[in-house]
C-alpha cells in the first residue's frame, strides 16, 4: 500500500471513532418518567427542590453522599442521590438540573447544575446598616 492510502485509512478510522464517541455520550433533557422507562441511560432532568422533604448531607457519615427530593417539570417527585459534596446555597436554588440515571428506584446523579436566584433585580435596597439609599437632590447649577 502507498503511504497516502495508509494515511487516508487512519484518518477515516479516527473520524469514525470521534463521531461514535460523540453520539455515545449524548443525553437529553427530559423528566423522571422517561428516565424510569430507560434504565441505564443518562438523562438531564430539570426540576425544583422539594423544600418540605429532608436534605441529607452528613460529612461525618459520608462526605461524598448528598440526597434530596426533587420534582420535575411534570410535578413527578423522586429521591435524588448525588455522589459529591453539597453545593453552597443549594437550598436557595430556583431550579436544579440533575444529570444521571435511574438506579434502584432513585435517580443517581453524576453531576448537578443550579440556577440560583438572580442578584441583579429591579429592587433597590432601602438601607444598608446605618446608611440609607434615598435619592439626594443635587444643588442647582449657577
Amino acid at each position: 500500500m502507498k503511504k497516502t492510502h495508509i494515511f487516508i485509512l487512519v484518518f477515516v478510522v479516527a473520524a469514525i471513532g470521534v463521531i461514535m464517541s460523540l453520539f455515545a455520550n449524548t443525553s437529553t433533557y427530559t423528566d423522571f418518567s422517561a428516565a424510569v422507562d430507560n434504565p441505564g441511560k443518562e438523562f438531564h432532568v430539570i426540576g425544583k427542590l422539594v423544600k418540605d422533604k429532608p436534605i441529607v448531607y452528613d460529612t461525618k457519615v459520608d462526605a461524598n453522599k448528598f440526597t434530596f427530593y426533587m420534582t420535575d417539570q411534570k410535578n413527578v417527585e423522586r429521591l435524588v442521590t448525588y455522589n459529591g459534596a453539597k453545593p453552597q446555597d443549594f437550598e436557595k436554588s430556583e431550579q436544579v438540573v440533575v444529570i444521571g440515571k435511574i438506579e434502584n428506584d432513585a435517580f443517581l446523579a453524576s453531576s448537578l447544575l443550579l440556577k440560583c436566584p438572580s442578584k441583579y433585580n429591579d429592587k433597590k435596597p432601602e438601607s444598608f446598616g446605618d446608611k440609607d439609599f434615598k435619592a439626594v437632590e443635587k444643588p442647582a447649577a449657577k
